[in-house]
């Protein structure tokens, strides 16, 4: 950063954001910014150096470091701020304990970023103003702090914090609160859920999910008619699905997984017409998926693995559209953007889902998901053809389930299938030859099924390890080692069914070798015949080669004979 700058006595705005330049900023840069507003340096690779007791010339309006070396100590010339309304330092490689001053400090800001850093400190006792504040992926603790009601988004993920969450509930009840997004998840706090939602009517977002609470959902959480989304994943909730949710018939993303609730799936979540994500998976679920889930056309992700559901698979898959393909997914928002005056504050959804067999975190690509999960349940009957014609699937995984009837032959046509599981089921039949055309599936796993036949010939099918094939006696071919020879029959109707998978022992071989070597002696033959200059060669090289083979034999016949009679003569002499 040149030094230069710091002469630039009428500077209001100074940007270098999303930048190479890397270095050193000294006090020296700033010297005669006195009319400095605006400080713009996240996402580069320079770092600040000044004195911890450094007074800047300037009062900044808008601090935007995110990215951007501050660390490690917390910056005290904070303090002497005191027209700052946006003050962004998320991944500012600051170590520290956030000094007492902030909190009263940051009472006049409209937003807040402290993200990803390492800061500690007990939060139960403060009291948040800012529209947004962004507390998450650090290591602050206490119980959850107060906010008043011009919160729009309070972001406290992944920190240790404790405790229940009523006092931040029910502790104001009169004003109107404007708290559209609360994310607490990722922290220690139990106890059960409260009853004081009914008091918080703007929240669009609310994530819950891994922590410790137990009880059941409240009803009142039904009476929240702007959620678009709810997480309540990895926590001890128990019993059932309240009634009451129906009344957010804008919901987007639900994700109750790795809970203890029981009964059925109530009816009315599979007509929630908006609805995104749908994740249920290790539950206790029972019952049966109904007609109805079809309903659900703009699903992308439905994960109901690790549950008791039984009956069949509905019929009727082709018309989910955005798995389909036939919806434009991406008119439907996955982040949330708060006031008006800033563009870069907004709130992204993140899913951890197992697709592949590993849990992984989807953020920024989560609007390229399409996801079906029924694994791990007791449902029965056969794979309905139906399933072929949804297109845009990534990940299908029906395992551990009771499934019987054959692999849908046209499966081949889910062209962007990646992860294919239906293993530990009853499926018979054999592998069906469109399976080959999925150029993009890097996982599969048919193992323990009664599948047969000769595993169809292809670049990706043959490159997966013999595990994906495993506990299937009467498969044969490549990659497992059953000889598909002795598993195939001699009699003609199965010579003709097999022709493409068992060339070498039909009778079109022979005729193929034939036709073969007539088509290839006669073109050569056709050059030597018509290219002068071909049949020149040719004979020369012919009769070089005879050369060759003469000298070769003569001096190889003269050398036994030598050995001949150098042999005779010994024996002459030793009579």
């Amino acid at each position: 950063m040149p030094v230069t700058l710091g002469t630039l006595s009428n500077l209001v705005t100074l940007d270098l954001s999303s930048n190479l330049l890397e270095g050193s900023v000294q006090e020296i840069h700033f010297v005669k910014l006195l009319k400095l507003k605006e400080l713009r340096l996240s996402s580069t690779n320079l770092f600040l150096t000044v004195n911890s007791r450094w007074v800047p010339p300037f009062q900044l309006e808008y601090v935007l470091l995110s990215s951007f070396g501050i660390g490690p100590k917390f910056p005290e010339w904070l303090k002497n701020q005191s027209s700052v309304k946006v003050l962004a330092m998320s991944k500012a490689g600051i170590s520290d304990s956030v000094p007492s001053w902030f909190w009263n400090w940051s009472l006049h800001l409209e937003f807040f970023d402290l993200s990803n850093n390492v800061l500690t400190g007990d939060v139960s006792n403060i009291f948040l103003n800012s529209s947004v504040i962004n507390l998450s992926s650090n290591f602050f603790n206490g119980t959850l702090p107060s906010v008043s009601a011009n919160v729009e988004m309070l972001n406290v993920a992944n920190n240790s914090i404790s405790g229940t969450v009523s006092p931040l509930l029910c502790g104001k009840t009169n004003a109107t609160n404007k708290l559209s997004v609360l994310d607490v998840s990722n922290n220690v706090l139990s106890g059960d859920l409260g009853q004081c939602w009914v008091h918080w009517q703007a929240l669009v977002h609310l994530n819950l999910g891994s922590n410790s609470f137990s009880g059941e959902i409240p009803h009142s959480i039904g009476y929240l008619s702007q959620l678009e989304s709810l997480w309540l994943n990895d926590n001890s909730l128990s019993e059932y699905i309240p009634s009451t949710l129906q009344n957010c018939s804008t919901m987007k993303f639900i994700d109750m997984g790795n809970n203890q609730l029981s009964d059925t799936i109530p009816t009315w979540m599979w007509e929630m017409q908006y609805l995104i994500v749908l994740r249920l998976r290790s539950n206790n679920f029972s019952g049966s998926i109904t007609q109805n889930m079809c309903q659900l056309s703009s699903l992308i992700v439905l994960d109901l693995a690790n549950n008791s559901l039984s009956g069949s698979i509905p019929n009727c898959l082709d018309k989910m559209k955005t798995m389909a393909g036939e919806d434009d997914f991406f008119a439907n928002p996955l982040s949330y953007s708060y006031g008006s005056d800033f563009s870069y504050n907004n709130y992204k959804e993140s899913l951890e889902l197992v697709p592949k067999g590993d849990e992984l975190e989807y953020r920024d690509n989560l609007i390229l998901v399409r996801m079906i999960d029924l694994s791990s349940n007791k449902l029965s009957g056969a794979i309905p053809p139906e399933i072929s014609k949804l297109s845009a699937l990534r990940f299908l995984n029906l395992s551990r389930n009771l499934l019987s009837g054959e692999v849908p032959k046209d499966m081949g046509k889910m062209k962007l299938l990646e992860s294919l599981d239906l293993s530990l089921n009853y499926i018979s039949g054999e592998i069906p030859q469109s399976l080959s055309d999925l150029s993009f599936l890097s996982f599969l796993n048919l193992s323990y099924n009664n599948l047969s036949g000769r595993i169809p010939t292809s670049t990706q099918l043959q490159s997966f390890e013999t595990l994906s094939y495993t506990g299937n006696p009467e498969l044969c071919g490549p990659p497992i080692t059953n000889n598909c020879t002795s598993k195939e029959g001699i009699s003609e109707n199965a010579s003709v069914k097999h022709a493409d998978e068992n060339f070498l022992g039909t009778s079109e071989f022979y005729i193929g070798t034939g036709v073969g070597f007539a088509v290839g002696f006669w073109g050569i033959c056709s050059v030597i015949f018509f290219n002068r200059t071909w049949r020149h060669a040719y004979f020369d090289f012919i009769d070089h080669l005879k050369d060759v083979i003469y000298v070769t034999v003569v001096l190889k016949v003269r050398r036994l004979l030598a050995v001949y009679l150098s042999a005779a003569n010994k024996r002459d002499i030793t009579r």
